[in-house]
Order: C-alpha cells, then structure tokens, then sequence
C-alpha cells in the first residue's frame, strides 16, 4: 500500500494548509455548517448533528434521520511576488467535489445512535514556476472520518455523547528543482496513505427551552504515516538516488469548540461558537528513513528535521437562522479565523493567512418528510508578506468558494 503520500501528504497537509480553516480543517460538512460559515454547534437541528454536536441528537424528534450532502469546492490562484522577480509565480486553480452523509437513530430508552462520513480536512497546491516548484510542484490530500456516535439525555435539559473516529489520510507530493546557488537540483515524488482513530465528546446543556449551551471535543490523533518514496539529486555522491520506505508522524491537532444559541419570538436563531484548534504540538517535520543518506543532499532536502512550531489557533463564528413559517428558513453567517503558521516557517506548502468568512443558505420542507437546502460560503485570505530562509515576498488572491446542496429524510 503506498503510503508516502500520508507521510508527505499529512505532512504537507500540515504544512500547506486547508482551503478553508486554519491548518488543513475544513468545518463545514454540511448544508447547514456552510450556510452557517461553521457556527454550527449548539443549534444543530438536523441529522448532522451526529457530527457537529451528538448530545444535541437528544433534541431531535422521535425519528430515524438520513441526511446527503455534496460541496463543491473552489480554490483561488494565490499569486506570489517575490524581492526577485524571477522566483515569483501563482498556484493552479482548483476544484474538489466533497460528498457527506449522516444518520440518526430514532430514540431507545434516551438513547440515540449517529453514524456520520464526512471530510474535514484536505487540501491541494500546485506550483508550475521554476521556484515555487522546488518546494511543492503537486502536493494532494484527502482525509476522511467515519464516526459512530451516542448519546444520552439524563433530563429534558441535559444530554452527553461520545463517539469513535476512524481517519483515513490519502496523498501524493511532488516537488522538483535546484536547491542552493551551485545548481544541485532534488527532486521527490512520493504517495500513501494511512489509518488512524481518535474519539470525539459532546454535551449540551438547555438552561431555558429556547437556549441551548454546548461544548464539544475532537482528539488529538498522532498520524504515523509510513510509505514510498523516489528521489534523487545531481549531486555527485553515489548513490544520488533513493527509492524505499520513508515515515513521518503528524499532528491531527484536537478542537475544542464552545457555544450558545437562542430562539427569539419562535423564528429566529441566533448562535454564538468559539472554537480553538491545537496545532501547538506540530513542532517538526521529520521524515525518517531505513539508513541515513550518504549523498549530502539528498540528506538537506528530505531527511533533516524541519522547524514548524504552529500556534495554536482561536475561530469565533456567528450564525443566524431563521424559519419564515412557510417552509423556508434562511441562514447566513460570519467568521473570523486565524492561521498557525509563524512566519519564520511559512513555506509554498502553505501560503496560509487570517480569514473572514461570509456565508448565506436556505432550507426548503418539501413535506413532513423531506428537506432540500443550499449553501454558499466566501473563504476571503488575507494577504501576506513574508521574510524568512526561503521566501521573501508577498502572498496574495488566496480565496475560496463553497456551494453546497443538501437532502435530510425522516423515517
């Protein structure tokens, strides 16, 4: 199985950053997490609940739920500028396709069972300029979560859940060019994947019928990658080739998300979220080896441990909802989110800077079984300039754009 990718995928997953959060999260899943620009936890009145937020399953009616999702995902061309012109270049466009789904139990005794499939993280950059190129000329990555949950409502007013998460993490990374001023050229093509578990926790607390109050968890999950590597160098030290195994271990970085809804005269809505992501413990990258290289560079470029040292990262997210009695309900939301990455190790991997988030969406009943809804939501970076070991410019253009389209079906 090749599995390269996960170790450079993760890696540069960590180290690229995600299209839409900090880091590579992407928190929007669903029609109403995009609609809601991912402030999205204690007001969850969907089958994505089993993911958002499981305590609140307690809260839905008495019904089986099934719920579809599909986003479509389009990521700007971030334009560089370096002091040089010659090292200057611009990212490919891109454009993903991310299918979600969910599922929630009818009630057993208080209990309820979830069952969700979702993507929340990923990312892609591709670098065609002689610079750039060097370090990222393709870096892909997919990460997936399968997540079983349960819950449980002590009261009308008090319901915990907890849940197991299995992570599957699959990549590639390509990065070719020279490396130092005595034209030494290195080249990497590497793809794997790899599978993990952490658990994820939740809580929600209804102090008056129209308020809600939630705190939810995600793990830490160390991402021990192991895979295939190829690369090689003109650097005349045989052998100036490798082809073999490579490892890493990364960083899934836990999520403790914090939040307050409440319903004003029945119809509107109104969400608070604070959510804070742990990327602190992202201090290195260090791929390792079977021996080490005897050829220098190939040792520089691929096997010395790389300083990261990420920040760890705050979000504040505010959402409105509100139901028109006539079988639609508007949504719309707004979001400040900062980046982990200090300038000193910022890199093509990740042109990564502070957001804003804007988003709007509406839901439509169709019957007292059936729900369509759409989403759209602007990812807008914020430009940034950039001094260290490798970079000496500006980052700038970097954006997003999430549509999403939805179906929910009661039982």
């Amino acid at each position: 199985m090749n599995k390269t990718l996960g170790a450079v995928g993760l890696l540069l997953l960590a180290t690229a950053g995600s299209a839409l959060a900090s880091g590579y999260r992407i928190p929007e899943q669903s029609v109403n997490s995009t609609a809601r620009a991912g402030s999205y936890v204690a007001y969850t009145p969907s089958a994505d609940a089993a993911y958002y937020n499981p305590a609140n399953m307690s809260w839905l009616e008495d019904r089986g739920y099934l719920e579809v999702d599909a986003t479509w995902i389009h990521l700007s061309a971030i334009e560089y500028t370096d002091h040089i012109a010659a090292r200057s270049g611009e990212t490919e466009e891109e454009d993903f396709f991310l299918p979600t789904f969910f599922a929630v139990s009818p009630d057993y005794n208080n209990f309820r069972v979830g069952f969700s499939v979702t993507a929340p993280g990923g990312l892609s950059k591709r670098w065609q300029d002689p610079y750039p190129r060097t370090f990222a000329e393709e870096f892909s990555l997919k990460i997936f979560d399968v997540n079983p949950t349960l819950s449980y409502k002590f009261c009308d007013r008090f319901s915990v859940a907890g849940g197991v998460r299995a992570i599957y993490v699959d990549g590639k990374v390509k990065s070719n060019g020279v490396i130092n001023a005595y034209g030494t050229t290195a080249t990497r093509d590497m793809d794997g994947d790899a599978l993990e578990a952490g658990y994820n926790l939740a809580m929600t607390v209804r102090p008056v019928d129209k308020m809600n109050v939630s705190v939810t968890y995600r793990s830490e999950v160390d991402l021990g990658i192991e895979g295939h590597a190829n690369l090689s160098t003109n650097y005349p030290v045989a052998p100036n080739t490798y082809s073999g195994d490579t490892g890493v271990e990364i960083p899934l970085p836990a999520v403790l998300a914090v939040a307050a809804s409440y319903t004003f005269f029945d119809q509107l809505t109104v969400e608070l979220e604070y959510d804070r992501t742990y990327w602190s413990d992202y201090e290195q990258l260090d791929f390792t080896y079977p021996a080490p290289f005897s050829n220098p560079a190939l040792d520089a470029a691929f096997d010395d441990a790389k300083a990261k040292k990420w920040s760890d990262t705050d979000a504040w997210r505010l959402s409105f909802t509100y139901d028109l009695k006539n079988n639609f309900t508007l949504m719309a939301g707004i979001a400040i989110d900062e980046n982990p990455v200090p300038n000193d190790n910022l890199g093509f991997e990740l042109p990564d800077s502070d957001a804003m988030l804007y988003s709007v969406g509406l839901r439509y009943k169709v019957n007292q079984d059936m729900e369509l809804g759409v989403a759209y939501l602007y990812d807008d970076k914020e430009s940034r300039d950039v001094n260290n070991a490798s970079i000496d410019g500006s980052f700038e253009d970097a954006a997003a754009h999430l549509l999403t389209f939805g179906l929910t079906y009661k039982l």
